[in-house]
């Protein structure tokens, strides 16, 4: 599109109603000019890329960018990151499970009995709810009593260990 408005400009036509003819803005037109095309260079690139990305795929780019170099293959960790972006090879990072919650137990589960309840002024249903906060090297719970109306706070307590003297400590 843009090679068809350079030439019709070089004819004679005004760039800016060329564009407005074709639905495009200046600087879009200008941007693309802008865009460098790839090379031969960055197609061999990001074939050794692929590559690699394949074989191991939790590898980032920093490692990718060294296993690049001990194959004898130059190039700047920069340039891998750009071509990595632009073919979506970048690898997520897995985040460790950590799990808080034993629903296997032998304790009742009791019905949900605030489910159908229309709550209109303060103080007629309070909800409860254990949480836990993640420090350094370790887990510190936190028991809160709420009223469902306002959502003000009406009591808390912290502890190491997640018990029922947690829970009746913030009641």
């Amino acid at each position: 599109m843009s090679r068809a408005i350079q030439e019709a400009a070089a004819q004679g036509g005004s760039l800016s109603n060329l564009c407005q003819m074709a639905g495009l803005s200046r600087a879009c037109y200008y941007r693309g000019l802008a865009a460098p095309e790839p090379t031969a260079a960055d197609a061999a690139l990001r074939e050794h890329i692929q590559r690699v990305a394949l074989e191991c795929s939790c590898y980032g780019y920093r490692r990718i960018t060294k296993q690049l170099h001990r194959q004898g293959v130059q190039a700047n960790h920069k340039r891998v990151l750009r071509l990595m972006r632009e073919d979506n090879l970048l690898c997520l990072r897995k985040r460790r499970f950590v799990a808080t919650t034993d629903s296997d137990h032998g304790l009742p589960v009791y019905p949900n009995l605030a489910a159908g309840m229309d709550v209109t002024a303060p103080d007629q249903l309070w909800v409860c709810d254990l949480t836990y906060i993640r420090l350094g090297h370790e887990f510190i719970y936190l028991a809160v009593v709420l009223d469902a109306c306002s959502r003000r706070c009406l009591g808390w307590s912290l502890g190491r260990r997640l018990d029922a003297a947690l829970a009746t400590s913030a009641l």
